[in-house]
């Protein structure tokens, strides 16, 4: 098949280097105006969860504390997507800005950049950038400082409450919510924790208004977004795309022709059949018994020769090796979910063990402490209920 002329965008990665004419404009407006810009941007968290951007910062600088932090979370652990290691390798400056920018409307003066342990490989060049802005910072009279702190190799640390305590050299483990971060969360002072994808959409705002960005997607679901395009696609890679495409649109510019299912949003996201894809569209608005579907920005694509059995069975694999096991209903049932579609598949269970299984899934959707346990519903519902011809012996 021949490689597809695809249109994107390209705001998050434009080779644009004016940061200090960015920051100097910015700096320069009350922290009311530029937290009124990111609101009425409609620009929401890019890591999947998708709070508010300018709200976060207001709730931080509303708290009555002198220290206070900027953390940007790349710990990009979410099986199928790359692209803040992208962003990372070739905009760090727009990530370090808007961190920068943060800091100055909250009133911190320390940042991390929480890297993937995977990721080691990109700390040498990102400590040249950093060095780079904090000149850019002193001649500014900025006093904002950033370091790494590199994870460990653990998908739970994605979990802002679990990468707190990652950093305060503590087990990995989720806390209980409240307190929310923006009153208590890295040594428990107030913490703005962002993606790098919208921490880098931030410098766009700064530089153009929040106009421009406000006028991509729909309704609720404002701006670009970065997608990891991977599985049977003749075109992988990183794609800057508008919201609010319709799925079907998606499958025609990336798939093979034959493609049978996307999962949208990684493990933890929802499995779309082709029966589906002119009724789901990539944004914030519901949830899959819905119309729409958010995402932290991976689009895995499997086509007809694709065992959707040995995908979810893999999916499951992940999560009961990666669950912190705090909590019994996601260490527990991630390990029966598992074991249950193992025994239907050979037989040793009828197929109305499905049932049950679902029945569990949704119990951890309910039940489970953190994000983790509570989306394995998301990829297990979703596989089943449109597959489940693939789940029997």
């Amino acid at each position: 098949m021949k490689k597809k002329h695809l249109q994107r965008l390209d705001l998050i990665f434009k080779n644009e280097h004016d940061t200090e004419a960015i920051l100097e404009k910015t700096f320069k407006r009350s922290n009311d105006d530029v937290i009124n810009d990111l609101i009425s941007s409609g620009l929401k968290g890019r890591g999947g969860a998708g709070f508010p951007t300018g709200l976060k910062w207001k709730l931080a600088s509303e708290e009555e504390t002198e220290v206070k932090y900027v953390i940007c979370n790349a710990d990009e652990g979410e099986p199928g997507t790359f692209k803040d290691r992208e962003i990372l390798s070739s905009v760090p400056h727009k990530v370090l800005a808007g961190m920068a920018v943060c800091a100055r409307i909250i009133g911190a003066k320390k940042g991390f950049i929480y890297l993937r342990g995977e990721y080691l490989f990109l700390k040498p060049q990102l400590l040249e950038a950093i060095d780079k802005f904090h000149s850019l910072l002193d001649e500014m009279k900025v006093d904002f400082r950033v370091e790494i702190f590199l994870g460990s190799g653990a998908y739970i640390c994605g979990e802002e409450s679990a990468l707190f305590e990652s950093m305060e050299g503590k087990r990995g483990e989720p806390r209980n919510k409240p307190p929310f971060p923006t009153a208590q969360g890295y040594k428990d002072k107030p913490t703005v924790i962002n993606n790098v994808e919208t921490l880098a959409h931030t410098y766009s705002i700064f530089k153009y208004g929040p106009e421009k960005f406000r006028d991509l997607g729909i309704q609720d679901s404002r701006g670009s977004k970065v997608f990891s395009v991977s599985g049977d696609t003749p075109v992988p890679g990183i794609y800057e795309l508008e919201f609010g495409m319709s799925l079907q649109k998606f499958v025609d510019d990336f798939a093979d022709g034959d493609a049978k299912a996307v999962q949208v949003g990684g493990a933890s996201g929802f499995c779309v059949p082709r029966k589906r894809f002119d009724k789901t569209v990539i944004g914030y608005q519901g949830k899959l018994r819905g119309t729409s579907l958010p995402t932290g920005g991976s689009m895995m694509i499997f086509n007809s020769s694709r065992s959707m059995y040995n995908v979810l069975h893999n999916y499951l694999d992940f999560f009961v090796e990666e669950s912190c096991g705090q909590c019994t209903p996601c260490r527990v049932g991630t390990q029966q979910l598992l074991l249950g579609v193992e025994a239907v598949k050979k037989g040793e269970q009828p197929s109305s063990y499905l049932d049950k299984l679902m029945d569990l899934a949704e119990a951890m959707r309910i039940t489970a402490k953190c994000g983790l346990g509570q989306s394995v519903a998301n990829s297990f519902s979703s596989i089943v209920e449109n597959f489940k011809e693939e789940m029997i012996y």
